[in-house]
Order: C-alpha cells, then structure tokens, then sequence
C-alpha cells in the first residue's frame, strides 16, 4: 500500500539518463511503491517518455496529487525555472543549469516542509554547473547549504554513506587528491564521521546498538608504526576517545582484510579515511544497485551512486537499478525517522 505522502526526486541533468531512469524506476514502483513524484521539467520529462514509449508524465500542482496519478502515469511537479534552450540528449549545455538548479531547490523545500518524505536526487555534471556559475563542489555541499539554518537532530554533517552488497561505508573525506586526504587527516574528523554514523545507524536505520569498524590508513594498519604512524598517532586515539563516548568502534583495522564476507559480519558500518578505500568494495559487491545516503541533515537524503552517463543517453538502455535503491533507501529511513 502507497504512502500518502511521497518521495521526491529531483531531475538531475535533463540530458543524461535522469529523465530516462526516473522513468523507468515509475514502471516498477508503480503498483508497489515507494509513491514518488519528479521535480523537473515536464516537457523533459515527457519527451524521454516518448523515447521510451511509456505514458505521458502528468502534470500536478501539488504534491497532495501524486498519489491518485502515480498508478497510471510518472506525477510530475514543475519546478521553479523551465528548460528554454534546446534539449539534447547526450550532449550537456550550461543553459539547462538553472533549470537543474531549481529543481533541486524547490524539491528540498517540500521536504523541509514536510510535503515530501525524503528526496532522491538524479545525477548532475558538476562541469556543466560549474560553467553557469555554481560555487559548490556538488550535490552533498549545495543541499548543506540549502538546509543550514534548520535545525539537525544531534551532530550536524554532511557525511556520505554509501551501501551496496549489505555493506555500508561513511567517508571521511571524498572529492579530493589522495596526498590532501593523507595530509588533512585528523582526529577530530574521524570523530566527527564516527559519530555521525552511530547516530545514522540509530536513527535511520533501526539499529540500536552500532558496531563500527575503523578502516587504517597504512598497509597492515601501519604495522605498530614500521609502515606510518597515523595509527598510532590519530586514528587508534580518536577511536579510544569514541569509545570512552559509548560509541562501539574498532582500532584500525587492516583495509585489505575488512570487506570479505566473514569480516562485514562483524559491524553495521566502516569508517573509511578516503574515497576509493570505501568506494572499492561497495562497487564490486554491488556495481548496478549502489546508494549515496548524505548523513546529518534535517531532511532525507539519498542518490543512486553513478553519474550522468552522457555517452548513452537517449538509447534507452540506462538501468534504473542504482535509482530503485535509492527510492527504497529514502523511504526506508523516512519510516525509521517517523
């Protein structure tokens, strides 16, 4: 049965497969749910439908219709700015960024609102928002900033999750050069992240007492300190004063001996310290149905964890799969937080 109120999803960039798995995602949650709505462009939206040879997206005015549309055609709200320039799939234009722009901006209000139960954003090309003027690094940032003056429950992030495979991984630090990750690492972030997740784990997902496990940056976890002293120095200390806390973590752990299958049994969550460490072993447990869960905002947050896919959209073959997860991930912690 379809919850009353829904799932938004923001449009990402109308000329990559957004439009496309939006779509497809509607074909198989239409019956079942989780009930969403597209915030975006309906002509957009309805185009990539004809591509598709699915039904018409249907225009509504608010969110209260979604659900009464959602079993025969794709709800979509319009969002504050429309698409003027021309519309091409596969090839970006910096002319569609404002449009991009406001759908994602009128799709955080409905749910800062409370109208929406969570968003779910589809991918942008930082590139292509980049050459129209916007100043945040990306999605994660941009909806920090869209959210600051509301208030959070306990630590206040971002922090990104990823899940896939049964494996949940938080970063503590994403987009940047490996030897600025090396060099910026402190204890007070590994805090930070550490107890961003135990308060995640609990809150979002039902878990009532957390185990972390502490990824190390050296091989063998700096071997007591013959390959690095990180360990021994930053990352052992936080996770002693972590526990102090109350907060179930490990000392650092080896990297390559965390993901198998024996080892995942033993946590709820791994803190990784930069982006690959994490983002390696979710990708190879689960390369289509990964899911980007931004930690510590007031509002629901999720996003398939693959990009714009420029080079095939348009040919109707993008897989929905990453999106799909994401929908269920949305709703899922929106009924935890409840």
């Amino acid at each position: 049965m379809l919850s009353a109120s829904p799932v938004v999803i923001s449009m990402g960039d109308p000329a990559g497969i957004g439009p496309e798995i939006i779509l497809k995602a509607w074909t198989q949650r239409r019956v079942a749910g989780p009930l969403f709505a597209c915030i975006g462009d309906i002509d957009a939206m309805r185009a990539c439908a004809s591509r598709l040879g699915l039904p018409a997206p249907v225009e509504i005015t608010d969110l209260a219709a979604a659900a009464s549309a959602f079993a025969d055609a794709l709800p979509v709200l319009p969002a504050p700015v429309s698409i003027t320039a021309p519309l091409k799939p596969g090839t970006p234009d910096p002319r569609h960024a404002a449009a991009i722009k406001a759908s994602i901006e009128a799709a955080v209000a409905l749910c800062l609102s409370g109208e929406a139960l969570g968003l779910v954003t589809a991918p942008i090309a930082k590139s292509v928002m980049y050459e129209a003027g916007f100043s945040f690094p990306g999605h994660t940032e941009f909806l920090a900033d869209l959210t600051a003056s509301h208030p959070v429950s306990g630590t206040r992030g971002p922090a990104m999750m990823l899940t896939g495979g049964g494996l949940r991984v938080v970063l503590a630090s994403i987009h940047q050069p490996l030897a600025d990750a090396i060099a910026t690492l402190s204890a007070s972030r590994i805090e930070q992240i550490a107890r961003l997740t135990h308060q995640a784990l609990r809150r979002d997902f039902g878990i009532a007492e957390p185990r972390l496990a502490l990824a190390g940056l050296n091989p063998h976890a700096g071997e007591n300190g013959s390959l690095g002293r990180e360990e021994i120095d930053i990352i052992n200390p936080a996770a002693a004063r972590l526990r102090a806390e109350g907060i179930a973590i490990t000392d650092a752990r080896p990297p390559d001996t965390m993901f198998h299958a024996e080892a995942r049994a033993g946590y709820d969550a791994a803190i990784c310290l930069y982006h690959d460490q994490g983002l390696i072993p979710v990708k190879t447990l689960d390369f289509h149905g990964g899911v980007n869960i931004t930690l510590g905002l007031p509002i629901v947050r999720t996003s398939p964890d693959h990009g714009t896919a420029f080079d095939i959209a348009g040919q109707g073959i993008a897989r929905a799969d990453s999106l799909l997860a994401a929908l269920d991930a949305a709703a899922e912690i929106a009924g935890h937080r409840a």
